[in-house]
């Protein structure tokens, strides 16, 4: 007689629906059902390397780099707030970028879903052309013209790039399981190249002979064809579960219960309005402090540099220290180096910050991706799971509002910067008790 027992029920790649299949198959009353002979089918073997692997992680690095966030918050700002869009407020002209950060993570709900049943190459055949198309869109804004600049790159590119964001990172998990976090963290490093490119591009064009129109244009061709081929080397591994997906509505369902789940986005959700805001006011800072305007302009690159190596750093780290401990520690040490901000008073100091803290950062942003996918008790749920709490964690929205406030007229850092630093430490403050109630669940990651 079948015992229940035989039932999977720990497997973390068996789906809630197939364990219900075999319950059924093997009932507990003594009879016996013709299936009952039909071995349940195993769970997908990760290669953990090859060709093909390798491959579709740089076509994943290769496609990451040109996200709207990047292209938002490096572009110079200058050139908007003193020549293209004068006549408007740095706080308007701040919500193009906030809302197209936004869009780049919230559309991930819909992503993630999409991806779990199979439409990878839709996703980025249509996030792609749409994000292409919009900043040819905008080369051709004229100045004043603010409508044309947030509906081209703000709207438009904020919904292309967030359509190929999560697939991008959750196509790693069709290979990987052990070395997911590495996997992934390689992957994601992309967009710190992108973050130098960039701007140095982007700053000479525009600055130089080329103007903005030319500058951009050529900024989308360097984009398009990084995505043609990317998503030429890059092949999705396993097929879309034969079983019915879950509605969004009862996954919701499902993931509010999950007490390990909802601590760690409460806790993202905080890491991600902090872990940018360097990014948006070290210029000003330094220019508020005395230090060269040139100089400053390259923090970003520095920051971007060091955050390359700390995404490949935090994901190979992690192979062996876990995810969970990887990120508890980067993001304290990320959350104490923002409290520094405030004895920055030269070059010097300046640039051994920004290479301490880009490199911590990067590691808090790398491991985002290989935590989520870690909770999933079902790697059909990767994409769902990765696109609620991307989409849930799109208070990017409110961050440039939130610290601009806090720093009012006056520049009063000190208010930003404890808000910010508090932010980073919540996410181990929050999730600690629940996550420790939990620790034979999380003793794979």
């Amino acid at each position: 007689m079948a015992s229940s027992s035989a039932i999977p029920s720990g497997d973390p790649l068996t789906s809630d629906s197939e364990k219900v299949a075999l319950a059924d198959a093997n009932p507990v009353d003594g009879t016996k059902d013709p299936q009952a002979l039909v071995p349940p089918q195993p769970g997908p073997d990760f290669p953990e390397g090859g060709l093909q692997a390798w491959l579709t992680v740089l076509g994943a690095c290769v496609v990451s780099p040109h996200r709207t966030l990047d292209i938002c918050l490096y572009t110079p700002p200058d050139f908007f707030v003193v020549d293209f869009l004068s006549n408007y407020s740095s706080s308007q002209i701040s919500w193009i970028g906030s809302i197209a950060a936004f869009l780049s993570l919230s559309s991930g709900l819909f992503a993630g879903r999409l991806f779990d049943s199979g439409y990878f190459y839709v996703l980025m055949i249509f996030g792609g052309t749409i994000a292409i198309l919009c900043i040819f869109m905008l080369s051709l804004a004229e100045k004043q013209q603010y409508y044309q600049a947030f509906l081209s790159l703000g709207l438009g590119c904020g919904i292309g790039f967030g359509a190929v964001y999560v697939p991008s990172i959750a196509i790693c998990t069709h290979y990987f399981h052990r070395r997911r976090a590495l996997a992934m963290g390689i992957a994601a490093s992309g967009t710190a190249l992108g973050a130098m490119l960039h701007p140095i591009m982007l700053n000479n064009l525009i600055h130089g002979k080329t103007g903005f129109a030319n500058g951009v244009r050529a900024s989308g061709g360097l984009i398009a064809g990084c995505f043609v081929i990317g998503i030429l080397i890059m092949r999705t591994r396993l097929p879309p579960r034969k079983t019915q997906h879950m509605s969004l509505i009862s996954a919701l369902q499902k993931f509010v219960k999950d007490d390990v789940y909802i601590a760690t986005v409460l806790g993202l959700f905080l890491v991600v309005q902090g872990v940018f805001f360097p990014l948006f006011y070290i210029q000003l800072y330094c220019d508020q402090h005395g230090i060269d305007q040139t100089f400053s302009f390259y923090t970003l690159t520095i920051i971007s540099a060091a955050s390359w190596f700390g995404r490949i750093g935090g994901g190979a780290i992690s192979q062996r220290a876990g995810v969970f401990n990887s990120m508890l520690v980067c993001s304290i040490l990320t959350g104490t180096l923002v409290f520094a901000i405030l004895g920055l008073r030269s070059i010097a100091a300046v640039t051994v910050w920004a290479i301490i803290y880009g490199f911590f950062s990067g590691a808090v942003i790398t491991l985002l991706g290989p935590l989520l996918a870690s909770l999933a008790t079902d790697v059909s749920e990767v994409g769902l799971r990765m696109g609620l709490a991307f989409g849930f964690t799109g208070a990017l929205l409110l961050a440039t509002p939130i610290t601009g406030a806090l720093l009012g007229k006056q520049f009063l850092w000190w208010r930003p910067v404890v808000y910010i630093g508090v932010s980073h430490r919540r996410l181990p403050l929050s999730s600690l008790t629940v996550i420790r109630r939990s620790l034979p669940r999380l003793e794979a990651l």
